[in-house]
């Protein structure tokens, strides 16, 4: 792996940064010039435009193949991660691409580096210093040989029998052995819903933080981990799920006593909400019709499971029990979702619709309704976009309805 960029390469990237790769590999070999290197790298940056801004603006650093950056945490999950873990000493056993390690380097005293992948290493070592992080120590190999007593391989963690570390941080391998993608921990690598390997880590740290795919059972993977899990974090970013971590800890903790943190990360603001399962299950909700204004969890809400407490905690009524959207006569502008102004209620049919919007342009959603998006707009001839937005739902006496709203603009409250 090339760890040096010339200034005549540098310039080159930055001329070409918006060029479509495959035409420019097209091209003849510029003089001097690796072609193919150079339109990886640019290839690579494109990737990191908007997922790690810090890293896209910085001309010195040598990026991985675009898949590795694909892969990597964004920079925004990545600072959100880092705000969980303090103290003197990290080990993120999973080093990848590094952005996870940089963002705990701003947190922790000292962060220690492993990732099997020489390559990617190298490209660490060279990439964080130019990032201004000097307290991570970058070593190769297997990080889970860290639980073993006996490893000497890592000079770094000599000390490591004297002081715990604080935290050990694992993303663990989401693909198979044919490149698959896999969801479930058992399946990754390594798979840490095995006992004698969560005491074996336990036994070098005080905590763990665990990134897992953001379409993972949460319920099924706390009862997998039983009783290690003291709080659940789901990450979305712009309204999209990303990632779900578990931190874990030695000691035993109750179902109902887990703390879940939803996030959702966007360009105004961080939009928490944060609950324990107990106060979901003894919930008591009040279920009636659609009042003056209608509410959409965000994403990260709806994967937590919260479809109780968001009655409860904002004095709304839930329109089904299956429904999961909320209803009120006075506006909640600080609800962690989206948020209507319901302007008609119309049976969902063609005819209704051309009365209620004339254009047959709206943007459509459906909530417990039994036809798909794609189904609906083509059963009522319905273009997507526009200012108007429809809800497709079924209401608590069984009738399905359309809800033609307006959104409203809620960064007036954030």
């Amino acid at each position: 792996m090339h760890t040096h960029l010339s200034h005549t390469e540098q310039t080159f990237i930055q001329a070409h940064l918006t060029d479509d790769v495959r035409a420019l590999l097209l091209r003849p070999n510029p003089a001097g010039l690796d072609l193919k290197k150079l339109a990886s790298q640019i290839s690579a940056r494109q990737k990191a435009r908007e997922k790690l801004p810090s890293w896209y603006v910085n001309d010195q650093l040598i990026f991985p193949p675009a898949l590795s950056v694909e892969q990597a945490s964004s920079e925004s999950t990545a600072i959100y991660k880092a705000s969980l873990v303090q103290g003197d000493l990290l080990l993120d056993l999973t080093g990848g691409m590094g952005v996870d390690t940089w963002a705990f380097a701003q947190q922790v005293a000292q962060v220690v580096y492993v990732e099997h992948r020489p390559d990617l290493a190298e490209l660490a070592a060279h990439n964080l210093p130019l990032l201004g992080i000097s307290n991570v120590t970058v070593e190769v190999g297997d990080g889970l040989a860290i639980i073993d007593q006996n490893e000497t391989n890592f000079t770094s963690l000599s000390s490591l029998a004297k002081q715990p570390a604080d935290w050990i941080y694992l993303d663990p391998h989401r693909r198979d052995e044919l490149g698959g993608r896999v969801v479930k921990l058992e399946n990754c690598e390594p798979d840490i819903t095995q006992p004698d390997l969560v005491s074996g880590l336990f036994s070098k740290t005080r905590k763990i933080l665990i990134k897992a795919s953001p379409l993972l059972d949460i319920d099924a993977t706390v009862r997998q981990l039983s009783g290690t899990v003291e709080s659940v974090h789901i990450v979305a970013v712009q309204g999209e799920v990303k990632e779900i971590l578990f931190t874990l800890s030695n000691q035993t903790i109750a179902k109902d006593n887990i703390i879940f943190n939803t996030v959702n990360l966007t360009h105004q603001a961080a939009i928490r909400f944060n609950f324990q399962w107990q106060g979901e299950r003894t919930a008591d909700v009040k279920l009636g019709n659609p009042q003056r204004y209608v509410y959409e969890p965000n994403a990260a809400v709806l994967k937590a499971g919260a479809f109780r407490l968001m009655a409860t905690r904002f004095g709304l009524t839930k329109l089904a029990p299956n429904s999961h959207l909320y209803t009120s006569d006075e506006l909640k502008g600080d609800f962690p979702g989206r948020v209507f102004e319901i302007q008609t209620i119309i049976k969902p049919d063609g005819k209704a619709l051309k009365l209620a919007v004339p254009d047959l342009k709206a943007n459509l959603t459906v909530r417990n309704f039994p036809q798909t998006v794609a189904e609906l707009r083509k059963k009522l001839s319905l273009r997507d976009g526009g200012s108007v937005y429809i809800l497709a739902t079924t209401l608590l006496n069984g009738d399905k309805r359309l809800l033609v709203t307006q959104k409203i603009d809620q960064n007036q409250f954030q």
